[in-house]
């Protein structure tokens, strides 16, 4: 099993905000965590990477391919994260360093945790650049985050991700700041590249239409607890909570029409 989220719950200044969340993402799955703003699905990712503000109070079991995270200290989480887990999230303006290359921004999971060499580093990141789609990969890798626009942007940070090799994906709402057909793009690449790779992913969005796309089961999300849990299919045609019939009105109402 590659991540097994058991009961976990999640403290915040004395209030509880992620409450008895059980979810599983086996070896080359593709699972989503879905719900409205607050509901609790951007913490339980974060849980899994380490990375919960430091008041936080956890409890319950987080799993990743046989070792227990909830409790690891820092030192032993961070080297997982970039390797065994990559993670890609929201915006990826806050993702990126304004003043470092995009060469060097791909490359840097190599650089810490295969410890390579420089030129093995460029010639590494601009394969990168160019498995994600990114115009002219040679040149684009000198270039600065400034000068690409957000979808490409947004690519070269599915790069960094990726560029270890990690057997787990996390993504949290990595379309959301893109326009419909930059979406529609990224989250194709996306399946691409993680079936290629042949590693798990479990996605975090408040869009079921994004959902769609992007994995075949998900959990549905609200005040911090698992409503209802099924296919994605099921979840859009035959959802059985009312948290997930909203989300299905809601996707009706915009461009991406449920079928």
């Amino acid at each position: 099993m590659s991540l097994e989220i058991s009961d976990l719950s999640i403290e915040l200044a004395g209030r509880t905000v992620v409450d008895g969340v059980s979810l599983s993402v086996g070896p080359q799955e593709r699972v989503g965590l879905i719900g409205e703003s607050g509901s609790g699905k951007s913490l339980t990712l974060l849980a899994v990477l380490g990375l919960l503000p430091d008041d936080a109070v956890v409890r319950g079991g987080i799993s990743f391919d046989g070792r227990e995270l909830v409790g690891l200290p820092d030192r032993d989480h961070a080297p997982l994260r970039g390797a065994g887990i990559g993670v890609v999230f929201q915006d990826p303006t806050t993702s990126l360093d304004p003043v470092r290359t995009i060469g060097r921004q791909i490359a840097e999971p190599l650089r810490l945790h295969e410890g390579v060499g420089r030129r093995e580093a460029r010639r590494r990141a601009v394969d990168a650049a160019a498995e994600v789609g990114l115009p002219d990969p040679e040149r684009i890798v000198d270039r600065y985050p400034h000068q690409l626009s957000g979808g490409q942007r947004q690519r070269v940070v599915i790069a960094t991700a990726l560029i270890a090799r990690p057997r787990l994906l996390l993504a949290d709402e990595p379309t959301t700041a893109l326009d419909v057909s930059t979406q529609a793009e990224v989250l194709d690449l996306f399946a691409r590249l993680v079936d290629e790779r042949g590693a798990s992913l479990l996605f975090v969005t408040h869009d079921l239409a994004v959902l769609r796309r992007a994995v075949d089961r998900a959990a549905v999300l609200a005040d911090g607890r698992v409503v209802e849990e099924a296919s994605v299919d099921d979840l859009v045609h035959r959802p059985r909570h009312a948290v997930t019939r909203g989300l299905v009105e809601a996707t009706r109402a915009t461009t991406w029409r449920a079928r």
